[in-house]
């Protein structure tokens, strides 16, 4: 079975991040690593309730990374957001698409 996470930045960019070979991650664990990426990276909740979703969650921290270019070219980071997605989401095949800021399996 395919384990993929796409992330699409923009027109141009997108990572794709197999990863069957790599270590999965508890659910907990992807959470814990996604919640110290939104607080590090100054992510802001989209929704005026403040509540944030898992899937915004991601989102946005695609969206804030792709400021900072060093973050999605870094094999490390960019793995272990795969990984994260793919544990609190536990879905095999992600793509996460920042410019129309949605999620699909």
């Amino acid at each position: 079975m395919r384990s993929e996470v796409i992330v699409v930045l923009g027109d141009d960019l997108e990572y794709r991040v197999d990863t069957q070979s790599l270590p999965t991650v508890s659910s907990d664990e992807g959470r814990r690593w996604l919640d110290q990426q939104f607080i590090s990276l100054e992510c802001e909740p989209l929704r005026a309730t403040g509540k944030v979703l898992l899937a915004d969650k991601l989102v946005v921290v695609a969206r804030e990374a792709r400021n900072r270019p060093e973050l999605f070219e870094s094999a490390d980071w960019r793995n272990t957001y795969a990984v994260a997605a793919q544990a609190v989401l536990s879905k095999p095949l992600i793509r996460v698409d920042v410019p129309a800021m949605s999620i699909s399996y």
